[in-house]
């Protein structure tokens, strides 16, 4: 007796799996845009229980999570996050002050560099001056 053929139920079973994903997907998306949140594809995924990467594959279902994060407000930062005004104040004053101490390096080189240029320029005058001053011609 040959074997059974059983792929037709083997299909069959992959389209409800499919299926039943499909749903658990389009009503973690409804749920997200009912609480006016700002889904991600990881946290549709994971309340739908399926893949990221299959998630992925179902475009109408990354359109519509895309437009769920253009109509929710992006998250804000807590103020216990946000720099206090004392803290940005004093990274200023420290910027500024690094500024000053770079401009004032800055300006030391230059002088030292024009001194060696000045330096350079001395030297090849004196070794290109013949020695004793006046040429012979004998």
């Amino acid at each position: 007796m040959p074997p059974a053929d059983n792929a037709r139920f083997l299909v069959e079973a992959s389209k409800t799996r499919s299926r039943q994903a499909r749903e658990r997907a389009e009503e973690a998306i409804k749920a997200a845009a009912r609480r006016n949140e700002r889904p991600t594809v990881v946290g549709i995924a994971n309340a739908a229980g399926v893949s990221r990467s299959w998630l992925y594959t179902q475009t109408d279902l990354i359109t519509a999570i895309n437009q769920l994060q253009q109509r929710a407000p992006a998250p804000h930062r807590s103020p216990r996050h946000a720099a206090s005004d004392a803290s940005q104040q004093r990274r200023l004053e420290t910027a500024l002050e690094r500024n000053r101490q770079l401009r004032d390096q800055v300006a030391d080189l230059t002088r030292k560099l024009e001194t060696a240029h000045g330096e350079i320029r001395r030297l090849r005058a004196l070794s290109s001056t013949p020695v004793g001053g006046a040429s012979s011609s004998r």
